[in-house]
């Protein structure tokens, strides 16, 4: 059966018709822009409303550097370092399409801050989740990795982001999450089956983010808010204010920010 479906139809080692690097520099050469890098971190904040929040306030400015046509790049300054943040890159595909960019255009690490929902009764809501390894319930890592149940998320990323995730109000827990295309078509039996294989949460993008992240050697990071359950147990999808908000996407750049230190102090050592 594996062999008639298309998903499975390609080889993992044929060379792209089509490159991150081709579109950068068309749309370089469309709005000629210059070949600046953009921050070394940079993260995409999938819901996009903190985002708009940011700018509508003067915090968030145009990175005038980046190079797409999908998407719009905002700078964030964090602990005097600037912090790329691009919203609403929602579900893998556009999760990865833009991250494949970012890599190429001066990013050293890529961090996620998506919505989730509850399935382990044992995960807070609200809370937070330092992701360590997702299920692939969707489409975009099979072009990367070959079928499996899972895919880990790099220990020394996810680590990090624990680590500052801690310092917020919210409770962490570091664990798995369900990545899924279609957030329409979860279902109790489902949420029941992964609640009791010790998945946390679901949410669209990390499935998809691990898998480019283990092709490419290139660090990637994700942390889940979880603000709903299936049970509709109080306010759904109540995020809290925007400062908690903000706190927590600074939290996930300081992690980056560590990430990219440590990595200069090992090259520096090596």
């Amino acid at each position: 059966m594996k062999e008639l479906l298309p998903l499975f139809d390609h080889s993992l080692e044929a060379p792209t018709a089509f490159t991150p690097e081709a579109l950068v520099d068309a749309v370089r050469a469309d709005r000629r822009l210059s070949s600046e890098p953009i921050p070394q971190v940079c993260v995409l904040e999938f819901d996009g409303d903190l985002t708009d929040w940011l700018v509508s306030t003067g915090a968030a400015k145009p990175c005038r550097s980046w190079a797409c046509f999908h998407t719009s790049m905002f700078s964030l300054e964090v602990d005097g370092t600037a912090c790329g943040i691009v919203p609403r890159t929602i579900g893998g595909p556009y999760a990865v399409l833009v991250a494949e960019q970012m890599a190429v255009s001066g990013a050293r690490v890529v961090l996620g801050l998506t919505s989730a929902g509850r399935v382990s009764p044992s995960m807070p809501v609200p809370g937070l989740v330092s992701v360590t390894k997702a299920v692939r319930d969707e489409g975009t890592s099979y072009h990367y990795l070959s079928p499996a149940a899972t895919v880990d998320a790099p220990p020394e990323v996810a680590k990090l982001l624990e680590s500052e995730l801690r310092k917020q109000s919210l409770p962490v827990l570091s664990g798995a999450v369900w990545t899924t295309d279609a957030p329409y078509r979860e279902t109790k039996v489902q949420l029941a089956g992964h609640s009791q294989a010790g998945v946390l949460a679901v949410e669209m993008q990390a499935a998809s983010l691990f898998a480019f992240s283990a092709a490419h050697r290139f660090p990637v990071g994700v942390a889940a808010h979880v603000t709903n359950s299936s049970s509709r147990e109080g306010k759904a999808f109540d995020k809290g204010a925007h400062e908690l908000g903000v706190a927590i996407l600074e939290a996930v750049c300081r992690a980056g920010m560590r990430f990219i230190s440590s990595s200069n102090e090992a090259h520096d050592e090596a």
